[in-house]
């Protein structure tokens, strides 16, 4: 088994790492994108992933070839979260990817700090529907930040939060936004799903069924 270094605390992305929004966020953008003339695929949302709503947005339209005013930039921010708020209204704990309830239950039984670092502004909003809150220490997420992925704020304010040294974080991402930004913050980066789409990052999994215990034994200092 492969020796890795042991870490103190574990920081989590939210879509498409403890609960695949990403279908719904793709419906809403698809539909934002419509609007300025553009058929979005769902390839080009994979651009998307890990990034902020305003990102994203100046993204579509880079691809679509069209600028808009700030007044109507803004109506289309709020539009999507309103479309992307009811999307998720029938998120239940049955949605939590596989695995991610053992691995969070398995660290908070050993004492590793847990927190959560997102581009999301809902993500307390998903993380009650889903009944994970209790599981985290300290909850970054879009409100809490000025930069988005790839800049590494948001991991950094996580660590920060729970006192806890960057170089002994361990971060799990599924996009290549998220990975490098947790590479920037000098944390050990775990990516999720299909290595050959990633780059940089320390390790990948196809998803948290296969970190099983023993290897997140190795990942982690267990009290």
């Amino acid at each position: 088994m492969t020796k890795f270094k042991k870490h103190q605390c574990a920081l989590f992305d939210l879509d498409g790492v403890i609960v695949d929004t990403a279908k719904y966020h793709f419906l809403a953008w698809k539909k934002i994108a419509s609007q300025c003339g553009y058929d979005l695929t769902k390839e080009e949302n994979e651009q998307l992933k890990g990034v902020s709503r305003s990102d994203s947005l100046i993204r579509i339209l880079e691809m679509a070839g069209k600028r808009l005013d700030k007044t109507t930039f803004d109506t289309y921010l709020i539009q999507k979260n309103e479309d992307y708020l009811h999307l998720i209204q029938e998120l239940t704990p049955n949605d939590i990817l596989p695995g991610v309830k053992r691995a969070l239950e398995l660290l908070k039984v050993h004492k590793v700090k847990i927190g959560l670092g997102s581009a999301s502004k809902n993500a307390l909003l998903i993380l009650e529907k889903l009944e994970l809150t209790p599981f985290f220490e300290a909850i970054i997420d879009g409100n809490a930040v000025e930069k988005g992925k790839p800049h590494p704020e948001v991991f950094l304010k996580g660590s920060d939060a729970l006192k806890v040294d960057p170089a002994a974080c361990v971060v799990f991402e599924d996009s290549q936004a998220g990975i490098d930004a947790a590479k920037a913050g000098g944390m050990t980066a775990i990516a999720l799903g299909d290595e050959n789409v990633f780059q940089h990052m320390d390790y990948c999994y196809s998803d948290f069924e296969c970190l099983d215990d023993a290897i997140l034994q190795d990942i982690f200092y267990f009290i």
